[in-house]
Parts: structure tokens; C-alpha cells; sequence
């Protein structure tokens, strides 16, 4: 079992990072200060609490795990508070401000991957693999597919970049490891660090994977 105090920081690192990459999203979507904060919390806590009602812990644990929304308010709020006394520098570095925005995307994916499989250790349904992987993709993708949704943004997981197909891979192997070794920290870092890293080349060679490309309608016409 993975130690609480590791555990904890790993859930910490994911909410900052999540909050982090649903504020930029809400900012680029134009919203309020508080569409941004709703946003960069609901990016937070949306996978665990997705992963929790499909296991029936209800209430969800966030909600007795009040500093998380916190960490997650606050941190939206501080990235709301820098784009609005700045944001004609972040409007001319939208690149910029894209891949800083995926650095965190696949911190807080790779993090809450993990966390979210280990559930399935410490909640005695490690010996189900498929219930095991989908409780860590469902933790780390649920919150982004929820502020995709609100934003009225087609969800990333199915579009870009290999994204839910790095959780789910990144899944498998937390899950292996953890099943051959006592040692719980080298698991998990392999697998955050194989999930950042897919991640990131994904994003910056563009990999995606295959799709059907229909011409439109105005190639129709023609």
C-alpha cells in the first residue's frame, strides 16, 4: 500500500495541476472569475468524484476533504489573478501559455491515474484488472472531459493526442508493477513518468491516433 503521506501529495499535485489546466481553459473560453473557478475545481475533483459514485461511496470523498476544493479555488484563483493584470502578454503567448497548460494536463493525468488504481488496492478490488484501470482512467481523465463539456469544448480524450489512451496504458502498468513488487514508490513514479512523458511527445509531435477525415461540404459542392 502506498503510504497516506504519498498518497496525499500525489492528490495535491493533481488538483494544483488540473485546477492550473481547467483555469486556462476557462480563460481562453472567456469566462468569469467564477466560471474560472467553477471550472479549474470541477477539472480538480470531477474524475474522483465520477470514479467514486461508480463504486457507490457516496458521498464522494471530496466532500470530506474540504481543503482539496480549496487548493483547487485557490489555485484557479491565482491563475484568474495573473491572466487579468497580465492578459496582453497571455494573449500574445497563447503557444506559450498551451504548452505550460499540457505540462500541467499530464502532471495532474499521470497523478490521479495512479491514485486512482491504488483505490482499487486499498479498497480490496485489486483482483479485478478492468475495475482496477478503470478506476485510475476514470480518475485521471473523468474532471477533463466534465470542464470540455461545460466549455462547450469537444472533449480532448477523443480528439488529441493520445490522451485517455496514456492513462490507460499508464494504468496497466502501475497495476503490474504493483502486483510484483512491495515497493510501492517505484510503480508509481514509472507510471507517472511514462504517462508525462507520453503526454508531452503527443503533444509536441502531434500524435494522434488514426481518424476518417470526411471532406465537408463545401468540398462536396466542388
Amino acid at each position: 500500500m502506498i503510504p497516506q503521506i504519498v498518497l496525499l501529495i500525489l492528490e495535491i499535485i493533481g488538483t494544483i495541476a488540473f485546477a492550473v489546466s481547467g483555469s486556462f481553459v476557462a480563460i481562453k473560453a472567456k469566462f468569469d472569475i467564477f466560471g474560472v473557478l467553477v471550472i479549474g475545481c470541477i477539472t480538480a475533483v470531477g474524475g474522483g468524484i465520477t470514479r467514486d459514485i461508480l463504486i457507490g461511496a457516496t458521498p464522494p470523498a471530496v466532500f470530506s476533504k474540504a481543503y482539496i476544493v480549496g487548493i483547487a479555488a485557490l489555485t484557479s484563483l491565482v491563475v484568474f489573478i495573473i491572466a487579468y493584470f497580465r492578459r496582453k502578454k497571455f494573449d500574445e503567448t497563447r503557444e506559450r501559455i498551451e504548452h505550460i497548460n499540457n505540462i500541467f494536463d499530464g502532471i495532474g493525468l499521470a497523478a490521479f491515474t495512479v491514485t486512482g488504481t491504488e483505490l482499487a488496492f486499498t479498497g480490496g478490488m485489486s483482483g479485478n484488472v478492468f475495475l482496477s484501470v478503470t478506476l485510475g482512467v476514470l480518475t485521471g481523465v473523468g474532471g477533463g472531459v466534465l470542464r470540455d463539456i461545460l466549455t462547450e469544448t469537444p472533449p480532448y480524450i477523443f480528439k488529441k493526442h493520445i490522451y485517455a489512451l496514456a492513462s490507460i496504458v499508464g494504468a496497466v502498468l502501475y497495476y503490474v508493477l504493483r502486483r510484483v513488487t512491495a515497493d510501492t514508490i517505484l510503480p508509481s513514479s514509472i507510471a507517472m513518468l511514462f504517462i508525462i512523458d507520453v503526454r508531452l511527445l503527443a503533444a509536441k509531435y502531434r500524435w494522434s491516433l488514426p481518424k476518417i477525415r470526411l471532406q465537408d461540404e463545401n468540398d462536396n459542392k466542388e
